[in-house]
């Protein structure tokens, strides 16, 4: 029996964070590393399943987001900075040179941050379920409030209502509860951070910058981050292409995780000849 991977750390920025950092046997061919970037509320391990399927032939890198996971909490407001340079602290520390950012909503503007931040390091992006300008200040002064005063609990069924489409909460209730547990057990302040990132964050304009191929992809079913406003983004982006995951909501890694693997690795073909 395989032993399971030790939890490993590093403090960067000043923050403690909770990586997981996988090298293929074959070396990768010189190929980019692939950094997923996770959702507000969640931790990595909602990408395990894609990450797991290029884990043979790409170096794989996940993490938890500060406020998030095994990370630290630091108290907040955080910046949308915060979390880019936390990504790029990270990568260096792991002596990664170049990388393919691959981030579901928050983690899709964290990815449009790091294009705009350091864009000779990023040589293609996959952008999830995410847009150049996400939400209202009320929706998230409302949540920042509540995160704050009385933790998630009280937002956990309106989340979970908007990561997963109807048909998913029928036929996994065992799977909703896993998450749902994920969900509250981020620290208040910690998600009160990031939203706080969310509330100040627009790439509209930077985003129309961006000189390397991008992907986007949304769920059908998405009520956080709709597809006309992932069509939005894409039209924002030179020379990038839109793909729809039918059947799925906001974490189409969870609920549909063959079709984005499939879709990824079509482009990362595409885009990068590997």
């Amino acid at each position: 029996m395989s032993a399971s991977p030790p939890l490993t750390f590093a403090r960067v920025n000043g923050v403690n964070l909770h990586y997981r950092d996988r090298r293929p046997s074959g070396g990768g061919g010189g190929r980019p590393a692939l950094v997923f970037i996770n959702s507000l509320g969640s931790d990595f391990r909602i990408w395990n399943t894609v990450a797991d399927a290029f884990a043979d032939n790409w170096r794989i890198v996940t993490h938890d987001k500060r406020g998030h996971g095994l990370s630290e909490a630091p108290r907040g407001p955080y910046s949308m900075d915060d979390h880019v340079g936390d990504v790029l602290a990270l990568a260096d520390r792991l002596g990664i040179d170049t990388f393919v950012p691959i981030g579901v909503s928050v983690g899709g503007m964290i990815s449009m941050g790091l294009l705009h931040r350091a864009p000779a390091r990023i040589p293609a992006a996959v952008l999830c379920d995410t847009g150049h300008k996400i939400g209202t200040l009320e929706l998230w002064e409302t949540r920042i409030a509540t995160a704050l005063n009385d933790g998630i609990e009280p937002m956990a069924d309106a989340i979970l209502e908007r990561w997963f489409p109807q048909h998913f909460h029928a036929a996994h209730p065992e799977q909703l509860a896993g998450w749902r547990a994920m969900v509250t057990r981020t620290p208040g302040h910690g998600y009160a951070g990031t939203s706080a990132a969310l509330r100040d964050a627009d790439y509209t304009s930077t985003v129309t910058e961006i000189g390397v191929p991008v992907l986007c992809l949304g769920g059908e079913y998405d009520l956080s981050t709709p597809p006309a406003l992932m069509r939005e983004l894409t039209a924002l982006i030179p020379g990038a292409s839109f793909a729809q995951v039918d059947g799925a909501g906001h974490l189409p890694m969870i609920d549909r995780p063959e079709a984005v693997i499939e879709l990824i690795g079509g482009f990362l073909a595409r885009a990068l000849g590997a």
